[in-house]
């Protein structure tokens, strides 16, 4: 029977038994008897899970639909699987294809069952084949797709380390087989490719595996340096053999789709590749330099999510100060802070905080990081034209309500912007400087006057990024002398940490040895009220702009890593590197 074909008046008199099952199901959820046809013959033709029908039909959202699920059949329902391990035994004995394929994951053993996430509630049968294959009791949990298929992408990631493994198949011979045509967006974890496609497909691997943020491949007289930046710090990795250099730049020119023949200018591209269901961005750049070409690699995880306002390291006054300001229907909203500094994520967790149906928001990045449901992104394409003045111009066409420019580097830019805010519509925009009263001089600097600054500007916030202690390796002492010295920098002493003694991590496998594991930001807000408005037509400098600030309860950037420092979060010599720049 066919979607369009008209169902019988009693399709349950004729239904198998397992259709009168869910039939009986799906009228608990609140399904008109046409819903329910149509969604049960849908199920039998397209062979999609019962659950898939209904998402897919808009007849129940996913989580609404596996909270059903889990209090009819008597399971559990969670609605993140954030921060789950994944008991070790089911990562080495279960197959990833087979955790893929039927949407399991292993989340807790207990000692007597295995407690298994999946998002196929109906679906018994593979459940059966996992009980069979680990000789275990299994108990089911629901959750969502997502949340399983992130889950499963992150356990094996850490399950090989095929990176020496790789270098010792790199052969001088497999220059030829690089320039076979590869895929759109490879998968990671198929490991049958050609040594050298292997080889760079591992250092991808380990990257995300370390979480590192850049890959730089460095050419010396004997060597090819492979560097990684993890939480903003560049460490020294494996050195590949020299002579396989020419073929691991020709490899990486053909993912990026680069000119292989070019090797006396820069060039610049990007890949997608794909690490089981999720999708991970690659912009690829080569410079020509002594000894060969130097590659660096810039990893975008799609797979990461978007944070929230409450989860980026507010702290509660800041994170009010912003939620208060981002709700306005018009001005301009700056986020500043060096290259790296976590300005994308906030400038996120904000149009996350107010996307809604009833507003348009329209975002110009370079590049596109994440994709935010509802909301219109565009890339910027420089050769074509497309830069972000340009964008911006044609945005005010789009009958938007708010707009997201990805920096401001240029007065045209940061002059539609500034026009933009005043005709009603609310902007958010990055700048590079050091502090928030800085930026204000930015923009007089650049071109735009006094009195557009001053009647459109709402907030900026400046930021920075501090690693955290390794919760691994996290133990107390009492400070050396050089920690006594950083603290009188900080203005602090010793009492005021329990017992007199500090966090600091040792150094274990988990984090690199450095201590450091994750990062949190540390931030300054500073709202533009009529005193700042008056200093900005008076073109007062940013000193004299920030002391007024001050003097009016600003809480500075050092004010905010020391905070987070009395909290255990850090080290005295970690707030100091990232706040050197913030003068008092």
């Amino acid at each position: 029977m066919s979607n369009g074909s008209s169902p019988p008046t009693k399709p349950s008199a004729v239904a198998p038994q397992k259709d009168r099952v869910r039939e009986s199901l799906l009228r608990k959820a609140g399904l008109t008897q046409a819903q329910i046809d149509d969604a049960l013959a849908t199920e039998r033709e397209t062979g999609q899970s019962l659950v898939q029908v209904l998402v897919g039909k808009n007849l129940l959202p996913e989580s609404k639909c596996m909270q059903f699920f889990a209090e009819l059949l008597g399971l559990e329902f969670r609605q993140s699987l954030e921060g789950v391990g994944v008991p070790g035994g089911f990562i080495q004995q279960i197959p990833v294809q087979f955790a893929r394929t039927h949407g399991l994951i292993a989340i807790e053993d207990t000692g007597t069952l295995l407690r298994v996430a999946t998002h196929k509630p109906l679906d018994v049968q593979p459940m059966d084949d996992l009980a069979t294959l680990l000789g275990r009791e299994i108990e089911a949990v629901l959750t969502t797709r997502s949340e399983v298929a992130n889950l499963i992408n992150r356990a094996y990631r850490h399950k090989a380390d095929g990176v020496d493994e790789a270098l010792q198949d790199v052969k001088d011979t497999d220059i030829v087989s690089i320039a076979e045509n590869i895929q759109e967006s490879e998968d990671l974890l198929d490991a049958n490719k050609a040594p050298v496609i292997k080889l760079v497909n591992m250092l991808l691997f380990q990257a995300l595996k370390l979480r590192a943020s850049d890959i730089h491949l460095q050419p010396y007289a004997d060597r090819f340096q492979v560097r990684m930046r993890i939480d903003g710090v560049l460490y020294d990795m494996e050195s590949v053999p020299k002579r396989a250099q020419e073929a691991i730049i020709s490899r990486v020119k053909v993912m990026g789709k680069m000119d292989i023949a070019e090797r006396r200018l820069p060039q610049d591209g990007r890949a997608s590749i794909r690490v089981g269901d999720g999708d991970v961005d690659v912009r690829i750049s080569t410079v020509p330099v002594a000894g060969g070409e130097r590659v660096v690699f810039r990893i975008l995880d799609k797979t990461t999510k978007i944070y929230s306002l409450d989860q980026i390291g507010l702290e509660q006054e800041a994170e009010r100060t912003i939620r208060r300001y981002i709700n306005y229907s018009h001005g301009v909203i700056f986020v500043t802070g060096p290259t790296g500094s976590g300005k994308t994520t906030t400038l996120y967790a904000c149009l996350d905080a107010i996307n809604a149906p009833d507003l348009n928001i329209l975002t110009i990045e370079d590049p596109v990081e994440y994709n935010l449901d509802g909301i219109s992104q565009v890339q910027v394409n420089v050769k074509k034209g497309l830069t972000f003045a340009n964008g911006l111009r044609s945005f005010l066409r789009q009958d938007p309500d708010v707009m997201m420019v990805g920096e401001v580097r240029d007065n045209e830019t940061a002059d539609i912007a500034i026009r933009a805010a005043l005709t009603g519509h609310l902007v958010f925009s990055t700048v590079h400087t050091n502090d928030s009263a800085s930026t204000v001089t930015r923009l007089i600097d650049i071109g735009v006057e006094p009195y557009l600054v001053s009647s459109s500007l709402l907030l900026v916030v400046a930021q920075r990024l501090l690693r955290t202690i390794c919760p691994n390796c996290k133990e107390a002492i009492a400070p050396t002398q050089e920690m006594l010295y950083h603290l009188e920098d900080l203005k602090l002493s010793p009492d005021q940490f329990p017992d007199g003694k500090l966090l600091v991590g040792k150094g274990c496998d988990e984090c690199f040895r450095s201590g450091y594991a994750g990062r949190t930001a540390i931030y300054e807000v500073m709202p533009i009220d009529t005193h700042i408005q008056e200093q900005i037509v008076n073109k007062a400098t940013a000193s004299q702009i920030k002391r007024g600030a001050l003097e009016r309860g600003l809480k500075t950037l050092r004010m905010s890593g020391v905070q987070k420092l009395l909290a255990g979060m850090t080290t005295p010599d970690e707030v100091l590197r990232v706040t050197q720049l913030d003068v008092l």
